[in-house]
């Protein structure tokens, strides 16, 4: 009676073990939106980035970027002269920013506390649309997309060190912080590796069954990546062993993604939807949506706080589509003037 018992009260714990850490929800936190700041003007965006330790959010912004600060809701700043802008990386270790340009294929340089251009250089390929400072080399990666490659600069001299064939579109980069760095080849649907040391491209793996990946988000402890991908699903890729190892749904329109390391969440900010989807890393093999938080229509893009958790999505308003002409066959609708605003979507712990 004794081992019976014994076996039964084993049996038990580990019931209520597992249940505890099948619990869908229990501890995750519920998000909404607390806040839609108005920054008004007119045109198209990208990327924004957020300033943590600044408390500033770098929002693209047809020919500019708009410098929001997170305590008052105001625009700060702006950094004008930025034809095409499409992303904003930051180097606070050298006092820089540096925003592509896609337009002008050239590169921004702007000092972080006066918001003052300090240069501006040309690109070696066309298009540059992401941006990435990696500051294990102190270099500054730009994507280049009609070009499909990436032109390396020395972020402190400004000079082009090197130019990497990627062998397809690139989108969204991310950086390991030890000389590696991950970017979504959307024609290809694949991931390539750039040693940022050696400067060369040292593999890729397909991303199947994601097709045309854009954003990407990374949790550096488990080595994971997720990469939004354009028929609804957020593919987790495992770095070591450069493979996938599972797919969640998401909304519709993907362009941007976020990994919250604190509460252990990833994001994806689905445009067409007008959604934002947060899903629960409950291992690194395990994936589990906890909800579709209503934004607004256009807001594909994203950047998250890494302090606060809290999120902030770009969108406007929108009007009819131009007609379709031999360029643009497809083009899309006009955006209203004035309306454009940035939403914070924060957790309720």
């Amino acid at each position: 009676m004794r081992l019976t018992s014994a076996v039964a009260i084993t049996v038990a714990v580990v019931l209520v073990l597992s249940a505890c850490a099948m619990k869908p929800t229990g501890n995750a936190p519920h998000y909404r939106v607390v806040r839609q700041i108005p920054i008004g003007g007119e045109g198209g965006w990208d990327y924004l980035t957020v300033d943590a330790d600044a408390r500033r959010v770098y929002v693209s912004h047809a020919t500019e970027v708009d410098v929001v600060d997170e305590d008052s809701g105001k625009v700060i700043g702006t950094i004008p002269k930025t034809e095409g802008v499409h992303g904003i990386a930051l180097a606070p270790d050298l006092h820089r920013g540096f925003i592509s340009n896609g337009r002008t294929s050239t590169m921004t340089i702007f000092d972080l506390d006066s918001l003052r251009t300090l240069d501006e250089v040309k690109t070696s390929g066309e298009r540059p649309d992401a941006i990435l400072y990696d500051a294990a080399t102190k270099r500054v990666f730009t994507f280049n997309a009609a070009t499909k490659n990436t032109t390396v600069f020395d972020a402190t001299t400004n000079t082009v060190l090197a130019t990497l064939d990627l062998g397809g579109k690139p989108e969204f980069p991310q950086a390991d912080g030890e000389g590696r760095v991950f970017v979504n080849i959307e024609d290809t649907s694949e991931i390539a590796v750039i040693d940022t040391k050696a400067l060369r491209v040292e593999r890729r793996w397909k991303l199947a069954p994601c097709e045309e990946p854009s954003g990407l988000a990374f949790d550096r402890v488990h080595h994971r990546l997720f990469s939004g991908c354009d028929n609804q699903v957020m593919a987790v890729s495992d770095t070591s062993a450069g493979r996938v190892v599972t797919t969640v749904p998401i909304g519709e329109g993907v362009d941007g993604n976020a990994f919250d390391d604190v509460r252990q969440l990833a994001f994806s900010a689905n445009g067409e939807s007008g959604t934002l989807t947060v899903v629960a890393e409950r291992t690194p093999s395990r994936y589990e949506v906890l909800d579709n938080v209503a934004t607004k229509r256009g807001a594909r893009t994203m950047a998250l706080d890494r302090k606060t958790g809290h999120v902030f999505v770009v969108t406007a308003d929108f009007g009819p589509a131009p007609a379709p002409t031999a360029d643009r066959p497809h083009p899309r609708p006009s955006v209203v003037p004035n309306t454009f605003v940035l939403i914070e979507i924060a957790p309720d712990r």
